[in-house]
């Protein structure tokens, strides 16, 4: 038999169930507050920027634009690769007398160009923002210096270096991000939760969960008194009888007179 739930009643379990999701929306966030402030080690970008130059064409048929493009693009490609090749690296981290290897500063590292673009940007990540710059620098550099030994060219321009900001922000982590989808995150598992406990609780507590549930109506219902309950109504007997008892003295007092 299928079983359906209606708005109200999601409504009325999250009201139910709200401060175990505020609870799990507050302690998420308080957790990426702390690891996002205590535990992340910041991150700082340094680019720099290096030109491709186009070489001079060996073949007369391929002067058209287009072939050109595509002679650049593919050029750029190969030099994205070599920029992160130990044949590059090796010699950044020996003049920068770096205590990491090849693989470990190839991550650091990241080279991008834009679609159709000669201009390729290499991005370097560190938590000193200083040596982000001198390796991005460096790397460039390197790179500008070796090139004409790995592809017998030289078409290669540095067209900006990184530079140092005098007050640098870190590019990660960050908080305010952090702490949303923590929220969010929170949220979720909170909502989630409180339909799983109210799914798997099978207790009856109102009349209408014993029509639901057990198939059968509700002939009487058995109030609950508490003993506040009954010695509250037997003062307020024995102060209505004591009222009605001083009436009728007064009465026979009048009439007696």
């Amino acid at each position: 038999m299928e079983e359906t739930i209606s708005l109200k009643e999601i409504f009325e379990v999250l009201k139910k169930r709200m401060l175990l999701i505020i609870s799990f929306i507050v302690g998420t966030a308080l957790i990426s507050a702390i690891i996002t402030f205590f535990f992340i080690t910041p991150q700082y970008e340094s680019s720099s920027q290096f030109l491709v130059n186009q070489g001079e064409q060996q073949d007369s048929e391929m002067t058209s634009n287009e072939l050109n493009v595509q002679t650049n693009v593919e050029l750029i490609n190969t030099y994205n690769v070599i920029i992160q090749s130990p044949a590059i690296l090796e010699n950044v981290v020996e003049e920068l007398n770096l205590n990491l290897n090849t693989s470990q500063l190839s991550d650091k590292i990241t080279v991008e160009s834009a679609e159709n673009s000669q201009v390729v940007t290499v991005t370097a990540t560190d938590p000193d923002p200083n040596l982000a710059r001198d390796i991005a620098n460096t790397t460039v550099t390197t790179f500008q210096s070796e090139i004409p030994d790995i592809m017998n060219v030289d078409n290669v321009s540095i067209l900006s270096a990184a530079e140092l900001s005098p007050n640098p922000s870190p590019v990660s982590p960050q908080p305010l991000l952090n702490i949303a989808i923590a929220i969010v995150l929170g949220g979720m598992l909170g909502v989630g939760l409180a339909f799983l406990i109210e799914y798997l609780d099978n207790t009856i507590k109102t009349e209408s969960d014993v029509e639901d549930k057990l198939g059968v109506p509700v002939l009487g219902v058995i109030s609950h008194i508490d003993d506040s309950d009954v010695r509250s109504d037997e003062v307020q007997s024995a102060a209505n009888r004591m009222k009605r008892g001083g009436y009728s003295g007064a009465q026979s007092q009048k009439k007696s007179i």
